[in-house]
């Protein structure tokens, strides 16, 4: 949640060639408005530091703040994006860089805020002269703050191109007790490339991954994918905009670390210290979210989903050239070199343009060829292995390759470029196909989400239900009326045993056929059971025929020819409470339950049977 915006450049303000005196006045006069009043906001200290809370998941603590700017209220600048956008439109944006850090750390002090202050900067002003570690180590030892309190909280709002400067500056920072967080990870320009090359102690998950994972499978896995990243990398990741108890309850379970949002603490110049009841409740609560799934079809994916197709230049062409090519093509990563159609390396965008922007190195080099700016070891795969095996060669490799991205090829042939982010969202998106074998009719979760449900419910010593549900005497229905109609029975068994579920407890899975599964967190799962139960029995017969009805029953023929009576279809329910510890896996529950399905279809009509024997040690209560 950056407080400094995306800034122009300065000649977007500047009247365009022909403009007529009279139409330049008005927005002189404006743009000198603008500017007297960032020169009083500047010289009068009119800028007001508030603050959002960051709890710790685990402890249930706000365990630090992020500083936030506000203008005066009442004023064009009053939001952070036009006050900064104002500062650099008039050169003003080292002072307003310097007064928004001791504008936030004096009323951090102020206010006696415990834990950590998550102090906003643009890297771009982070190596700036009066921008340094003295003035701000001198105005914390004023204030009697240690600096491993103070969290650099990195705003990714522009490109960077000289990494080393920035790095330089954060190994200072760091060198005295200082830690640094990126903002808004997935959102920016380059966010892998950061993490990688900046190794923060804290990544921020951006909002929109955030918003709403309760509901979508995409933006889980991208923010599980990111979580299991962290770990890796040694970073903890703190989860921006909840605003939900669901959005809480599966970032929580995600194993996420600590998260900020509307439903922890708006942002304020006085910011609440406790924590909300409804954020206590979901910490607190034994039973784990049910995670969003959709129905999909699992298809193999080669390395040739990610190839951007890029032409390649010589090692002989010049590095003007080059260099012309990344000012025309901003969101190119790389160049590659090829040769007689042979890759024999990359020239990576911002390796090349710190090395280019320093002084005089375009006068000396920009006519000489490229050759003394290629990357002779790039990552060379062909574009038709699996992604999970370049997966696996990534993970190898050095992590370099993650940012800097890799070449493709066709049988050893140049074919194009692909990028460790692409890659992270293909990954990503075969994740969610591995998470939804589903079934296709009922689009429910089939098996391997059903398994991997129960695991979690297992490994959080969770209680719940577990339901094994089976249409009885289906396939005489199926005979007698066909398939489409027994595709409507199983559907409708499908849309009321989901009606029967809690959405953020209970868990519903097709297994195959006319088989399902709950698994029920819900106090109340037996009552939820029975209605389900005598909702089938009355819905169900608007799929029958009168005379069937009136009869009570089906009449076919075996294959010798023998007239056979079949009860109508009933839904039949064998449920075993799993007790913390009672199970040491899911083939053990799913055996248990099996065996409660088939005590349940030896009684006639629409019936629940509860397992009630208990392993030795467990209590007999019902979750």
């Amino acid at each position: 949640m950056p407080s400094s915006p995306s800034t122009h450049p300065a000649s977007a303000d500047d009247p365009s060639a022909g403009t007529s005196a009279q139409d330049t006045a008005p927005r002189e006069s404006a743009r000198s408005d603008q500017l007297a009043l960032l020169q009083q906001i500047l010289d009068e200290r009119m800028l007001e530091a508030h603050f959002q809370p960051i709890l710790d998941f685990h402890s249930g603590e706000i365990v630090g703040h992020e500083g936030l700017i506000r203008g005066p209220l009442d004023t064009p600048l009053r939001a952070p994006i036009d006050l900064f956008r104002a500062a650099n439109k008039h050169g003003l944006i080292l002072r307003l860089e310097r007064l928004c850090r001791q504008t936030v750390i004096e009323r951090f002090a102020a206010l006696g805020l415990d834990g950590t202050l998550f102090l906003n900067v643009r890297p771009q002003c982070l190596a700036l002269p009066g921008v340094g570690t003295a003035g701000t180590r001198e105005l914390l030892k004023r204030l009697d703050i240690h600096p491993e309190r103070i969290v650099i909280e990195l705003t990714e709002n522009l490109p960077i191109f000289d990494f080393a400067s920035v790095r330089a500056a954060l190994t200072t920072y760091r060198s005295v007790g200082f830690k640094v967080a990126i903002d808004d990870l997935g959102e920016g320009f380059a966010s892998f490339r950061l993490w990688s090359e900046l190794q923060p102690e804290y990544v921020k998950a951006d909002m929109h991954f955030v918003q709403g994972i309760d509901r979508d499978p995409l933006k889980l896995q991208f923010l599980k994918s990111i979580q299991q990243l962290a770990e890796a990398c040694g970073s903890l990741i703190i989860a921006e905009g909840i605003e939900t108890e669901a959005e809480l309850a599966v970032v929580r379970d995600l194993g996420v670390p600590f998260g900020q949002g509307y439903l922890i603490g708006r942002p304020g110049a006085q910011p609440s210290q406790q924590v909300p009841e409804a954020v206590l409740r979901v910490l607190r609560q034994k039973a784990i979210a049910v995670y969003p799934a959709q129905a999909t079809s699992r298809t193999p994916v080669t390395a040739e989903a990610l190839l951007i197709e890029v032409e390649p230049v010589r090692a002989t062409t010049a590095a003007a050239e080059v260099l012309q090519r990344f000012e025309r093509e901003p969101s190119l990563h790389a160049v590659p070199v090829v040769e007689d159609g042979v890759p024999i390396g990359l020239i990576e965008r911002y390796a090349f343009l710190e090395r280019f922007v320093r002084p005089y190195w375009r006068e000396l080099f920009g006519r000489k060829s490229c050759r003394g700016f290629i990357d002779a070891e790039p990552l060379v795969v062909d574009k038709h292995i699996t992604i999970e095996e370049l997966s696996t060669r990534l993970a190898e490799a050095e992590r370099r390759y993650l940012a800097e991205g890799f070449i493709l090829t066709d049988n050893g042939r140049y074919a194009g470029l692909g990028t460790g982010q692409d890659l992270v969202r293909e990954i990503t998106r075969l994740q969610i196909h591995a998470a939804r074998y589903a079934n296709p009719l009922t689009l429910l979760p089939g098996n391997v989400p059903i398994d991997e449900h129960m695991d979690r419910l297992l490994g959080s010593q969770a209680r719940f239900a577990v339901c094994h549900c089976d249409l009885d005497h289906f396939k005489p229905f199926n005979d007698r009326y066909g398939y489409r109609r027994g595709d409507d029975m199983l559907q409708l068994a499908a849309r009321i045993l989901a009606g029967a579920c809690d959405p953020h407890l209970d868990f519903l899975g097709h297994v195959g056929g006319d088989d399902f599964v709950l698994l029920m967190q819900s106090a109340d799962w037996p009552a939820r059971c029975e209605r389900a139960l005598a909702r089938f029995e009355r819905e169900s017969r608007a799929l029958y025929a009168r005379e069937d009805l009136e009869r009570g029953a089906l009449v076919g023929e075996d294959r010798q020819g023998h007239e056979v009576v079949h009860p109508l279809s009933a839904l039949s329910i064998g449920a075993v409470v799993a007790e913390p510890g009672a199970f040491a896996s899911h083939y053990e529950v799913s055996t248990a339950a099996a065996e409660a399905k088939r005590q349940a279809k030896r009684q006639p009509g629409n019936t629940l049977f509860i397992e009630r024997r208990r392993p030795a040690g467990t209590d007999t209560t019902h979750p």
